[in-house]
């Protein structure tokens, strides 16, 4: 019989699943009104505010006394700054679904460069579906070649950058986890995001004469919506969301609540923003889903645990 805490543990994998999936529509919409570098750093600092009075109020604790930071800088090199300005980009220039799809690739490109740098060769089974996600992914690139997808191939090699970038941070965050706690990684990720977008957000509009105008598109009520949602909703609250479900259930189950996200994204985009949803995107994003359950579901204990986590916190 399942107990009432493993319910809990499922809902809320389920509520950060769902709002994993939105977060690529309300960056498409923020899009729509303001820089791809003005949005990022507005939603880390959104972050950084939250996590400091969650700090501040005693609900969680950040310490860094005694640590040597200098290890979190590669990392945040590769997340935030490299992970969000690729995907950020790929989904300016094709549509909130289409990057859910190729997001969903991350816990695959682990594996592989689990295997390259950590020699932590995948099973025979989890190759069979690695390959079925990369057939998935080449083929709706050969598709998107054709006709008005054309325009789009440029996003969704930007959105396979971002896949990289979320691979390797993947790969560095298991030293870094050794010193800090999730939390206090998270932190510093957000601050540096807010640092770095936010810096060249505003050397742009100083470059282009308009410095007094960065703050503008904040008297967009879309905007503002966006900025709360990607920086309170999909930087924090889904987190802690993912962290309870770890704590309760195990590593193979919460797999199956992370790869709802690719289908909430691909829901809300076509219902929300009347994207198009051609016949070969289904059947890759299929292909896609597939391999990334497969690869999930035949991993090795820790391993799969481990890798579970660590894409918990990239969206």
């Amino acid at each position: 019989m399942i107990k009432k805490e493993e319910y809990l543990a499922m809902l809320a994998g389920i509520v950060a699943a769902v709002i994993f999936g939105f977060s690529f529509m309300f960056t498409k919409d923020a899009l729509d009104l303001m820089s791809p570098f003005q949005l990022l750093g507005f939603r880390f600092i959104c972050a950084v505010m939250l996590l400091t009075t969650l700090k501040l109020m005693n609900i969680i604790e950040i310490n860094f006394a005694n640590k040597d930071l200098h290890s979190l800088f590669l990392l945040a090199l590769f997340q935030p700054v490299i992970y969000f300005l690729f995907e950020t980009l790929g989904v300016k220039l094709t549509s909130s679904s289409q990057a859910g799809m190729m997001i969903a690739l991350i816990p695959v490109v682990v594996t592989i460069l689990s295997a390259i740098f950590l020699k932590e060769k995948p099973s025979r089974q989890q190759l069979v579906f690695i390959i079925m996600s990369v057939i998935g992914v080449v083929f709706i690139i050969l598709m998107a070649g054709s006709g008005e997808m054309e325009t789009r191939l440029t996003g969704i090699f930007l959105l396979l950058g971002a896949v990289l970038a979320g691979g390797i941070y993947n790969i560095l965050s298991r030293k870094s986890s050794l010193q800090f706690s999730p939390v206090e990684i998270t932190y510093i990720m957000m601050v540096i995001g807010a640092v770095v977008f936010n810096g060249v957000a505003i050397i742009q509009h100083l470059l282009a004469g308009e410095l007094t105008t960065y703050f503008l598109p904040l008297i967009e009520i879309e905007v503002i919506v966006a900025i709360v949602y990607l920086g309170a909703l999909s930087s924090v609250v889904a987190f802690f969301m993912l962290n309870f479900m770890l704590s309760k259930i195990e590593a193979s189950r919460s797999a199956v609540f992370t790869n709802l996200t690719p289908i909430v994204a691909v829901i809300a985009g076509v219902v929300f923003r009347g994207e198009s949803f051609y016949w070969f995107q289904a059947v890759g994003g299929l292909m896609i889903l597939i391999g990334v359950w497969g690869t999930n579901y035949f991993a090795q204990g820790d391993r799969l645990k481990k890798s579970n986590f660590d894409n918990s916190v990239e969206l």
